[in-house]
């Protein structure tokens, strides 16, 4: 006698569909109303943010080895360019010593007067004149420091602010334009000047936030073209009588700032440090707060690791978009205000960015877009930049080879296997698979 079969034709309830398999619907083009372009367009952006928190998430150090590794590098650039090394290098097999001794010699003597230049003079007869490097290095390090946080912040998004060029150029000219115009106390006239920077660069960071939220618009693209708007524009003002350009004069240079205006000495006219590094401190104690303990802060870092995972749980990413732009603008807009009231304070010409924009990339990449790692990568190019005209003047190096350091950092800092292969210092979690590895090997014996 036959036994029934239980009947397994019977429809079975259907699963409920989970939040992740609504993102796979979201992302697919078939089934949504995006085209070949929003789809390729998306990709593309995730390819950026990959390649972005790949460089972020390095570990402090390979970070340092970079810095060695550039420092290397430019060692041996600077002994195969010395006359010395190669005069010595023409008969090396009859005398190596020689030529070791010429290398250590151009070499040690260039990084020797670097430090002595930037950080400790052990020349001088007493520690406060010893000391004076070491201000005039953290002098330089100021506006690398906003400039700095307002990339890193908007690494932090996801996000690559290219355009501090422009934001200083514009933070500059309207800081200028009040520091120039008005005749008030120092008390009101500073930190007006200040807010008149901030204002300049957070609108024109902010425009490069509504094209990106608004349009799509890749905002490496739109910030490295608004360089050139702001770079002419600000051409044109100071060309201008009446507008930019000093009275009386028929150069592209703006007024001397007032009296008023200029960021005071804090330690007197001998040392460099000015109430800049004071504000470059509070900047940087409100971006970790910004970051690190507010929603906001929060918010910023969701939409910088997964901007689906942020449309999913309601944040408005648009609207994050263009307030990052904007913090991150208003940040950079402070080294502008800080250029025409401490670095320059007898007229400013369309010059005035000094480079600071590009500078901070890669100090925002060496600080690992954290707030105080870019303080110190700050403080390490300003010693860089200081260093390198005692440098030139003592050892006749060119100044460039500090913008050689500077590109090695960034080309080492972007490529973390390069590093960790040359050191032999093994992949993150590369230990954990291989014990995971052996312990299926394990179980299946």
């Amino acid at each position: 006698m036959s036994t029934p079969t239980p009947d397994n034709t019977q429809p079975q309830a259907e699963a409920p569909l989970t939040d992740d398999r609504l993102q796979d619907v979201e992302s697919t083009p078939h089934l949504m109303t995006d085209s070949a372009e929003d789809t390729e367009r998306r990709n593309g952006d995730d390819r950026w943010h990959a390649a972005l928190q790949g460089i972020l998430n390095g570990s402090a150090l390979v970070t340092v080895l970079a810095v060695v590794l550039a420092l290397v590098a430019c060692g041996i650039l600077i002994a195969i360019t010395d006359e010395n090394v190669r005069a010595a290098a023409g008969y090396f097999f009859a005398r190596p010593v020689d030529t070791l001794r010429a290398i250590g010699t151009a070499v040690g003597g260039s990084y020797a007067s670097l430090f002595e230049g930037s950080v400790f003079n052990f020349g001088a007869t007493s520690f406060q004149q010893a000391i004076v490097p070491l201000t005039r290095s953290v002098d330089y390090a100021v506006p690398l420091v906003a400039a700095g946080l307002g990339v890193a912040l908007a690494f932090r998004a996801g996000l690559f602010n290219i355009g501090g060029q422009g934001q200083i150029l514009m933070g500059a000219a309207a800081a200028g334009w009040v520091g120039f115009s008005f005749d008030l106390p120092a008390a009101i006239h500073i930190p007006l000047t200040i807010v008149a920077g901030i204002v300049g660069g957070a609108v024109w960071g902010g425009i490069v936030g509504v094209l990106k939220a608004r349009t799509g618009a890749h905002e490496v693209i739109v910030t490295i073209m608004l360089n050139y708007v702001a770079l002419y524009l600000v051409s044109y003002l100071l060309r201008t009588p009446g507008l930019l350009q000093a009275p009386g004069s028929t150069n592209p240079i703006s007024p001397a700032t007032k009296e008023s205006a200029v960021l005071p000495s804090l330690f007197g006219a001998r040392y460099g440090i000015d109430l800049g590094f004071v504000v470059a401190i509070i900047a940087v104690v409100v971006v970790w707060w910004l970051v690190n303990k507010s929603s906001l802060g929060f918010r910023f870092r969701t939409i910088g690791e997964n901007p689906r995972a942020a449309r999913v749980a309601g944040m408005s990413v648009p609207s994050l978009t263009i307030w990052v732009l904007v913090i991150s603008g208003a940040l950079v807009g402070i080294a502008g205000a800080y250029q025409v009231q401490g670095a320059v304070t007898t007229g400013f010409t369309s010059g005035i960015d000094a480079g600071i924009g590009f500078d901070a990339i890669t100090v925002a990449l060496l600080g690992r877009s954290k707030p105080w790692g870019v303080f110190w990568a700050a403080i390490l190019f300003g010693v860089l930049k200081n260093g390198g005209y005692a440098m030139q003047a003592a050892n006749g190096i060119p100044i460039d080879i500090v913008g050689v350091i500077q590109a090695l950092i960034v080309l080492f800092i972007a490529a973390p296997p390069l590093v960790r292969a040359i050191f032999r210092i093994p992949q993150p979690g590369a230990r954990r698979r291989v014990s995971t590895k052996n312990s299926k090997k394990a179980v299946a014996a």
